[in-house]
């Protein structure tokens, strides 16, 4: 079968930036305590005029642009979302329309924040039996409009944005080399919305800092490698105490660990894609790379992901 990889980037993270001091105002905390607990310095709020589908647009128009492919070639669009515009129709079926993507499926992933890992996982299954050669990988979110503000335990932890990946078929022992994929229902209720979003802090970090470590062992070992052989680690964006336990279980130094967390907060499926389009961009994702992916979230499911880096 066919090697599927990435082909190119694209993110947005336009929007009001929303500092703790602004917390402060209207809610018992300080930005010494958030950042002390999270890693979180600041997140972004995007414009009251724009949605989830506009964010999903101008990520994917950056990520057509970086893999220099019309829309038009695109043979199907994934969006992972948990806050999309509508119940229905789809953001993806949005986003198709508004790209001139006339010749490609459409549907939506619900995941959480692991859904960008399972948005790829999907993709690569098309790419590697020959079915369709471009994939367009979306994760995007406005949680600014499910957070309940007055809400000290989760007010400060989340933000928006979108992060967008174009699959394509790259040569041998380059791209997707593994992934992991897993849920445990018996937590769905530890996350979740009705109206507003609801956490239950103390259970899903437990869960989390067990989760995300033994998820990227186990891609590295599938992929027939070691944790000496990772280059770099993307965890979801959530916690810095949850991602720091993904970095020590890996043995990675402090250097290989992407943290952008603390410029925009927990964006859920977004986070990955963002977090992987500034590590490129400032040079510390490299040609031939293993970058380890992996997220957890709400149902709770979780998903991790090997990538040899390059086409």
């Amino acid at each position: 079968m066919r090697q599927a990889g990435i082909l190119g980037i694209g993110s947005f993270t336009e929007g009001r930036e929303i500092t703790n001091k602004e917390f402060e105002k209207v809610l018992d905390t300080n930005d010494e305590w958030i950042k002390t607990r999270t890693g979180i310095e600041r997140r972004v709020f995007a414009h009251d005029d724009i949605d989830t589908s506009d964010m999903c647009y101008h990520a994917a128009v950056e990520a057509l642009e970086d893999a220099d492919l019309p829309a038009e070639k695109l043979d199907l669009i994934l969006v992972a979302t948990v806050t999309p515009d509508y119940p229905f129709p789809s953001v993806s079926a949005l986003i198709q329309e508004r790209l001139g993507a006339k010749n490609a499926s459409a549907m939506d992933v619900s995941a959480a924040c692991a859904g960008f890992i399972y948005g790829m996982a999907t993709g690569q299954q098309f790419i590697q039996t020959g079915a369709y050669e471009n994939v367009l990988v979306i994760g995007a979110e406005k949680l600014s409009k499910v957070v309940d503000m007055q809400d000290r335990n989760t007010a400060v932890l989340f933000g928006d944005g979108a992060g967008a990946a174009i699959l394509g078929p790259v040569s041998e022992g380059r791209g997707i080399l593994s992934f992991d994929l897993g849920a445990d229902g018996a937590g769905a209720m530890h996350i979740y919305q009705d109206p507003y979003l609801t956490m239950n802090g103390r259970e899903v970090f437990k869960f989390a800092v067990r989760q995300m470590g033994e998820s990227s062992m186990k891609v590295v070992e599938k992929a027939g490698l070691t944790k000496d052989d990772v280059d770099f680690l993307i965890p979801h964006q959530a916690n810095i105490r949850i991602m720091e336990a993904a970095r020590q279980r890996l043995d990675l130094p402090e250097e290989k660990m992407s943290v952008t967390v603390k410029k925009y907060g927990n964006t859920s499926s977004s986070s990955i894609p963002i977090a992987l389009v500034e590590e490129v961009k400032n040079g510390k994702i490299k040609e031939d790379d293993l970058v380890v992916m992996v997220g957890f979230g709400s149902g709770l499911v979780w998903g991790a992901m090997a990538i040899r880096w390059g086409k």
